[in-house]
């Protein structure tokens, strides 16, 4: 793979993609879903905070367009257009390097009251994200 792939992209999809996937987070991180789970196996207090800085959702909207960006150079360097190939490179890229860092940097992570709990609902987080990043950008090529 050369940067030459750069120019393959489409940045559309990338963009819209990253989207998507940062507002997965919205959902899988409410209360109704593991919102409550993961404040618990992090050791955060349940109460809401007075005031939310905006600064807390431009790194996670950051790494997820990173990710998604790196997921699509991988697409189109394996020639990735059809949904179903998109979905099995976001399956591969979630399962094979999102899982296993989060996995061993949160297992290790001993000062969280539950860390294997805290490591799966991201992890799972990030394989769902990926996997819905890679439907679009292969649905889109």
């Amino acid at each position: 793979m050369s940067l030459s792939v750069l120019g393959d992209l489409n940045w559309s999809a990338v963009v819209v993609a990253a989207i998507a996937y940062f507002a997965l987070g919205t959902v899988w991180y409410a209360e109704y879903a593991f919102g409550r789970a993961y404040q618990r196996a992090s050791g955060w207090d349940l109460n809401k905070p007075e005031k939310t800085s905006p600064v807390v959702f431009v790194v996670p909207l950051t790494t997820c367009f990173v990710l998604t960006f790196v997921t699509a150079m991988i697409g189109a360097a394996s020639a990735t257009d059809t949904i179903m190939e998109g979905i099995l490179l976001g399956l591969v890229v979630g399962v094979g390097i999102a899982l296993p860092v989060r996995f061993v940097t949160g297992s290790y992570d001993m000062t969280k009251p539950a860390p294997l709990t805290f490591a799966a609902i991201g992890a799972g987080y990030h394989v769902v994200g990926l996997t819905l990043a890679g439907a679009i950008l292969g649905q889109w090529n």
